[in-house]
């Protein structure tokens, strides 16, 4: 028992540290408490800020149904009169959003938020009210907001809303203050020409005319993740992954125009957010052990500058790092070499015929190419490409496969088919030095979609740096025609650096062996069939995809977003009828697929892995289908930024 005093005595003292910075002897309370006393004037919340402040159950009692004055006072006054930070009621309103639009008159699940403040309850114009919201005879102001966002169906019993309520009141008091700036904006209020969501200092207008701004987090060149905890005696960020991985408060660092994305995981249960006020950035605070959240935007000047905790007291507790922005750097000079196939590069069906001998010549080759925008890595590839080519035979062909390894190469290579019926897939004959070639024959026995990749040791290594592809076996006869077909592999690459950094990358075989890869692709690398090669098609044209997993750990969940499959032939196998109406098909490491659907609406359908969390680390592609509208099939507008 006595070994728990010091701890105990450690972050008691982390506590009373961050009270006497946020209210120093004689000095009175922080700004920041000051603001927040309107809404929560509780002498708990201004002694102990970094616990969630809950709002008395007397406050929501006493709210007035129609004060007086709320329907008669111009939005400017409304804003004055709230306590929140717009900027982060901006990010709160995103779990608002998914009802609720801020576009005046646009009505979604939920009505249009669009002068909110100062409306009387139930009146937006044709949007279908319960007969409880109807009758409620509220005005919307600070107060009744409030009351209504802690707890809906206590305010107004019997409404529809299917949100149990907002039950931090820093949550509340932003989106509050949030939708009280955009009616501002809407008057021509002081506020207009401001932007919700971020800080709008004289620092961080200079940071976004020197080329800041906000950014989507999927789409950051560079990201961090941070986790709030006491080390050192004091309250601090240290840093999760990658370089920073266990540092204090650790130095980020991003060049000038770089997107920046930087996670923050509440490790401790107190309350705290990340700022960055010369970048005109901060997130909305976390609440509760294991709470995270994501601030992206975009570096501005170069410089030196800070981040830090603006819960009152944190950031003299300790909560405080550097934060670097280096020049941006020159264009590269020399291109950086594209090493993804391109998904339509594929042969043409095999017309009918008799078997016969088809030679196929590969050439394993380790190319430096193109990883993602700014970011290369060394490939080792069949042909020069990822995934090797496509190859096409028909059953009882015989194959005279010839593999040389190009002379600059630094590794053996091999090659295995699946299709084979042999030792290692025809490896066992065809490990090949640098400047060599070998080669053999095999008998194509039986009709399918297979993977083929090199087999040299560790295979992991090989097929993880790019050594797959697929072979098409025809069944006599051959396949069903359509109107196009598409060629398209799932594959996983360990860097040693975290996803998106740029430069030069090197492989990690730590990460290869504990399964942790820094990017998924299709293709061979980032936006290689959405940016660089989409797939392409027209309305009422047959679609079918050849998919396959290199691997060489993950298996994909295949999906296209906004498609139903008519006939999958199941991992990859010809011979058996193809199941019909499927949704999603799942793809283990070495396995493949064939998919085939009509695209009866334009737009564009995003190609997926369906455990989406690796569209983060760059696993998405596109279709686009051009072709005049359906209404009878889709009669939707399509919203702008969808990405469909």
């Amino acid at each position: 028992m006595r070994q728990r005093y010091p701890i105990f005595a450690g972050a008691a003292a982390i506590a009373l540290l961050a009270i006497l910075a946020a209210h120093p002897p004689g000095g009175g309370r922080t700004a920041t408490a000051a603001a927040r006393a309107p809404i929560a004037p509780s002498a708990a919340s201004a002694t102990a800020p970094s616990l969630p402040s809950q709002a008395p159950a007397a406050q929501v009692a006493a709210v007035s149904p129609d004060p007086p004055s709320a329907a008669h006072q111009p939005a400017a006054q409304t804003v004055a009169a709230v306590a929140g930070d717009a900027a982060q009621g901006r990010t709160v309103f995103r779990k608002c959003g998914v009802c609720h639009s801020l576009a005046p008159g646009k009505n979604l699940q939920g009505p249009s938020l669009a002068g909110v403040v100062g409306r009387k309850s139930g009146e937006a114009p044709n949007f279908s009210y319960s007969d409880a919201m109807r009758k409620a005879g509220l005005t919307w102001n600070a107060a009744t907001l409030d009351a209504y966002l802690t707890d809906p169906q206590k305010l107004v019993p019997g409404n529809r809303m299917p949100f149990p309520g907002l039950k931090s009141q820093h949550d509340r008091d932003d989106v509050i203050a949030y939708l009280a700036a955009a009616a501002d904006q809407g008057a021509g209020g002081s506020a207009a020409g401001a932007i919700p969501g971020r800080i709008h200092t004289p620092e961080a207008q200079a940071a976004a005319a020197s080329g800041g701004g906000t950014i989507e987090a999927n789409l950051a060149d560079v990201k961090y993740t941070l986790r709030t905890g006491i080390a050192e005696g004091r309250m601090v960020y240290i840093g999760v992954g990658g370089t920073i991985d266990g540092e204090v408060n650790p130095t980020l660092s991003a060049a000038e125009g770089q997107g920046v994305a930087i996670t923050l995981i509440n490790g401790e249960g107190a309350e705290h957010d990340i700022t960055l006020p010369d970048e005109g950035a901060k997130s909305p605070r976390v609440t509760g052990k294991g709470a995270s959240t994501t601030l992206a935007f975009r570096a501005g000047k170069p410089g030196d500058f800070v981040y830090f905790c603006s819960a009152p007291g944190h950031r003299l507790a300790g909560m405080e790092g550097k934060f670097t922005v280096t020049p941006k750097p020159p264009a590269p000079s020399v291109a950086q070499a594209d090493i993804s196939r391109d998904p339509a590069d594929l042969p043409p069906p095999i017309a009918k015929r008799a078997p016969e001998t088809v030679r196929i010549d590969l050439e394993a080759r380790e190319v430096e190419g193109r990883l993602a925008e700014g970011t290369t890595f060394g490939f080792w590839t069949f042909n020069g490409k990822v995934p090797g080519p496509m190859l096409r035979v028909r059953v009882g062909d015989t194959v005279d496969i010839h593999l040389k390894n190009a002379a600059d190469s630094s590794m053996i290579h091999s090659v295995d088919f699946h299709a084979v019926t042999g030792p290692g897939g025809g490896a066992a004959a065809l490990q090949v030095n640098p400047g060599d070639e070998k080669s053999m024959t095999w008998k194509a026995l039986v009709p399918g979609l297979y993977v083929y990749h090199c087999a040299t040791p560790m295979v992991a290594e090989h097929i993880a740096n790019g050594m797959y592809g697929m072979i098409l076996v025809e069944p006599e006869g051959g396949l069903p025609k359509v109107d196009h077909e598409f060629y398209v592999m799932q594959g996983e690459i360990y860097t040693d650096a975290p996803f998106g950094q740029h430069g030069s990358q090197e492989f990690s075989v730590e990460k290869l062996l504990d399964e942790r890869p820094e990017y998924f692709v299709f293709n061979g690398s980032v936006g290689a069939i959405s940016a660089l090669h989409p797939l392409q098609a027209k309305v009422g044209e047959r679609v079918r995809i050849y998919f396959g997993v290199g691997g060489p750990n993950f298996t994909s969940s295949f999906h296209v977003i906004g498609e139903i499959f008519d006939k999958v032939y199941q991992y990859g196998g010809l011979t058996s009828e193809p199941l019909r109406g499927v949704q999603t098909v799942s793809v283990a490491p070495g396995g493949a697929v064939a998919v085939e659907f009509k695209p009866l609406v334009p737009g564009n359908y995003v190609l997926v892995d369906h455990a989406l969390a690796r569209m983060e680390r760059g696993l998405a592609g596109i279709l686009k289908v051009d072709g005049a509208p359906n209404p009878e099939i889709y009669n939707g507008k399509v919203m702008p930024g969808m990405g469909h």
